[in-house]
């Protein structure tokens, strides 16, 4: 029902005793089962007088909970995960540049880039203004697969490296993030031309992106399990 889409996020599934006379289960049974859709990260289960069971649709945080215990499982480095969103966006971008009917997702894009603009002085703010470009721009690439991997691989590499950081800053600074901009609007540029030069671009921004971002945490194991509150 969650998968699906029948429950929204946030909606409440109603308290315990309710839940027992709906599924007609045992007491055990549905608390087994909350106990395992809770850990799945797919309800939160609420005590005291105004407690119930509350929905969560599955999301990119979960996708990379997940993803992160693999890797970390593996020694994977926060370069290793890099470069593979290194390698996988700029196909997106490839797909996007030879679509015949991409004004409107150009358009999306370019929204996007003023809103960062908007926030250059707030590097928080700015961060999320940033992740929120990189994932329509996965998705506007029209695969739909290709879209959610490299979202999750966005959602690990930034709050890995903003959890080991002392600032939590992950975008550099104001310059930095000026010229990654310019970047960006040159992005649109090419993608509106339809011209295939807009994929080894998007591949050297992402270079360069990297360097600034790791820094001294490239050869730093992903781990997102003691910080994923």
């Amino acid at each position: 029902m969650i998968v699906s889409g029948r429950l929204a996020e946030g909606e409440s599934l109603g308290r315990e005793a309710e839940l027992v006379e709906r599924f007609g289960v045992s007491r055990p049974s549905l608390r087994e089962a909350l106990r395992i859709l809770e850990a799945d990260g797919l309800v939160s289960v609420l005590r005291g007088v105004r407690g119930g069971v509350v929905v969560h649709r599955p999301d990119k945080r979960m996708t990379a909970r997940t993803g992160s215990l693999v890797l970390r499982s593996r020694n994977v480095s926060l370069a290793d995960a890099f470069e593979a969103r290194s390698l996988l966006e700029p196909l997106a971008v490839r797909t996007l540049a030879a679509r015949r009917h991409r004004r409107t997702a150009i358009a999306e894009l370019g929204v996007l880039i003023d809103r960062q603009e908007a926030a250059i002085d707030d590097p928080e703010c700015f961060a999320v203004a940033n992740a929120r470009f990189h994932e329509r721009l996965a998705a506007l690439g029209g695969n739909r697969t290709l879209a959610v991997i490299i979202e999750m691989l966005n959602e690990i590499v930034v709050r890995s490296v903003a959890s080991v950081s002392d600032s939590g800053d992950v975008t550099g600074s104001t310059a930095m993030r000026r010229r990654g901009l310019r970047s960006q609007r040159r992005l649109l540029e090419l993608l509106d031309a339809g011209d295939p030069a807009a994929e080894e671009h998007w591949r050297a921004h992402m270079a360069v992106v990297g360097r600034i971002m790791l820094g001294q945490d490239a050869s730093r194991v992903v781990d997102l399990l003691v910080r994923d509150a």
